[in-house]
């Protein structure tokens, strides 16, 4: 009787940890590789599978193709996240410099560009990033943010109406727009 438990207990565990292996194989399985699907699922996704469908995103439209490219940005955002944004905006120049083709190195330089105050090189770094990859919500949104900086609520609330197409649960257009709504459309009466 013993010997018959523990067989049990045997085939329970093998039983148990294929399924519990599998789950998470399925799941990854269904997440889509390209750009593309990617964009697609994000723009349909429930909140909770939009977190990963966006990091997804950032970790493919993040990839420069150069590990020496990669130490230039990771050197920007680190110097921008100490708040030393002229060291940032130097590595970040040094990236757009030898990587004129990634979005993501001139998105960067953008942010640090707004975080100097330099809102003219913010714009233009923006619409460049906009040109290489136009679905980077996140340049729509800096960009939405721009206009609002400039007293545009117009152009703002249609920049993040366009981000949140691509991105419908982005927390901070959501809050952008919600925040502009009554200003751009009006109240209710």
């Amino acid at each position: 009787m013993v010997a018959k438990f523990s067989k049990l207990k045997a085939i329970v565990a093998a039983t148990s940890l294929t399924v519990l292996f599998s789950v998470p194989l399925q799941v990854q399985a269904e997440m889509p590789q390209d750009e593309a699907g990617l964009l697609t699922a994000l723009s349909i996704a429930d909140p909770s599978d939009a977190i990963g469908l966006d990091r997804a995103l950032q970790a493919l439209w993040g990839k420069s193709g150069s590990a020496a490219m990669d130490l230039l940005m990771k050197r920007g955002v680190d110097a921008l996240d100490r708040g030393d944004t002229q060291i940032a905006i130097e590595h970040l120049t040094a990236l757009t410099d030898h990587a004129p083709d990634f979005a993501m190195g001139w998105y960067e330089r953008a942010r640090a560009y707004f975080t100097a105050g330099l809102f003219g090189p913010a714009v233009a770094d923006l619409e460049r990033t906009l040109m290489l990859n136009p679905n980077d919500y996140n340049a729509i949104y800096a960009l939405g943010a721009m206009f609002e900086q400039f007293n545009d609520p117009q152009n703002a609330y249609e920049a993040y109406q366009r981000a949140e197409a691509i991105h419908p649960h982005h927390e901070g257009i959501t809050n952008a727009l919600d925040r502009l709504k009554s200003q751009v459309e009006g109240k209710e009466l």
